[in-house]
């Protein structure tokens, strides 16, 4: 078997971070040889760091357990022990930004959750299926900042993966869509730890997310534009509404969508036709992590439900139901994703099977 890759994981004691070593212990391709956080874990035994808020409800892997914590501020430290590394940090925007290009710098490309590089013109914002042509933007970005194997590439809002994939299904078979009108319905675990306080969510919706509504009417456009000049253009369509709540779930998000189309109205039947038959570049690469079905729909009235269906595909797929006709624009349906699987870690890493398969990290 080819050797695999060693990559490090910065913000490794976070939430987030310790996914992406969990969901990594038997990746085919990578392999965790280097864990960086804040200075107050530096230093320490990756096991000893995470003794008491290790959350992902099994053992720490035993290849990650005995690695020294180093100090994810000294990007230089990983010089040596990894060819890239995946970020999980948790700090300002700006610090986080300023730390991704200094780690691309050193000749460490970046494969990002945070979002602190989502709107910067040259850095890909990827959903694999939908724009793996924004790849393209790399060579501009390096080449801008004078970078020889360093780049960045981030993944969008978790959110927005519960249902960008059926919104890029209709589009990609030739239908317009003018208007959207989103309503997210998102658990817990997308706040991080300790997020959201049990006396607010026990009993109760919260109807605001910080940043979340501006996050879902525009990291969209982004998503769907095109590569021109070195730079990715966003879309003009579609307008989007969207308000987003916090529930007491604890991972799934669901999102109640609304569309109005173009002149050219597809059927209910020809919509579900287009999605059951929906695949990309992950499936045709065949990536490790790439669902099989990327949208699944089901037919029973009461589903998707976030117990039940978010970890369909292993957590990757876009669970669709209640597709119906709508009074006010044409037609409305009811979708589900697992937001720690496809929405945070395991799309980051999806993201860095594809650059691994189109030779990024070469």
């Amino acid at each position: 078997m080819a050797e695999k890759i060693r990559v490090g994981v910065l913000g490794a004691t976070g939430m987030v971070g310790q996914r992406y070593i969990k969901l990594l212990e038997d990746h085919p391709w990578f392999e965790v040889t280097y864990v960086a956080a804040s200075p107050r874990s530096a230093g320490k035994l990756y096991k000893d760091a995470v003794a008491n808020r290790w959350l992902i409800g099994a053992e720490i892997p035993a290849n990650v357990a005995n690695l020294t914590v180093e100090d994810a501020n000294d990007e230089k430290k990983a010089l040596g022990k990894c060819q890239f590394v995946f970020s999980a940090l948790e700090m300002g925007k700006d610090e986080i930004k300023a730390l991704e290009a200094a780690y691309a710098a050193e000749g460490i490309p970046v494969v990002s959750n945070a979002s602190a590089n989502r709107w910067t013109e040259d850095v890909p914002m990827l959903v694999p299926e939908i724009n793996y042509e924004h790849l393209n933007v790399i060579a501009e970005q390096k080449k801008h900042h004078g970078w020889d194997k360093g780049f960045i590439a981030v993944k969008p809002n978790c959110s927005l993966q519960t249902y960008m994939m059926p919104i890029h299904a209709l589009i990609k078979a030739g239908y317009e869509i003018k208007r959207m009108v989103v309503t997210t319905l998102q658990a817990t675990s997308g706040a991080g730890y300790p997020g959201v306080a049990s006396f607010d969510m026990i009993d109760n919706i919260v109807p605001f997310i910080g940043g979340e509504e501006e996050k879902t009417e525009k990291e969209c456009l982004k998503i769907l534009g095109t590569v021109k000049d070195g730079k990715i253009e966003n879309a003009a369509l579609p307008l989007v509404s969207s308000t987003c709540t916090r529930v007491p779930v604890v991972d799934g998000h669901t999102a109640c969508v609304s569309l109005e189309f173009g002149d050219k109205k597809p059927s209910l039947e020809e919509i579900e036709k287009i999605w059951t038959s929906y695949t990309s570049l992950p499936q045709e690469l065949n990536l490790p992590s790439a669902p099989v079905h990327p949208i699944v729909v089901r037919h029973e009235e009461n589903r998707p439900q976030p117990r039940r269906d978010r970890e369909t595909e292993k957590g990757m797929a876009c669970v669709i139901g209640r597709l119906r006709e709508c009074p006010v624009f044409d037609v409305k349906f009811v979708a589900l994703s697992h937001n720690t699987k496809r929405g945070a870690a395991l799309g980051g890493i999806l993201n860095a099977e594809l650059l691994k398969a189109k030779g990024y990290f070469d």
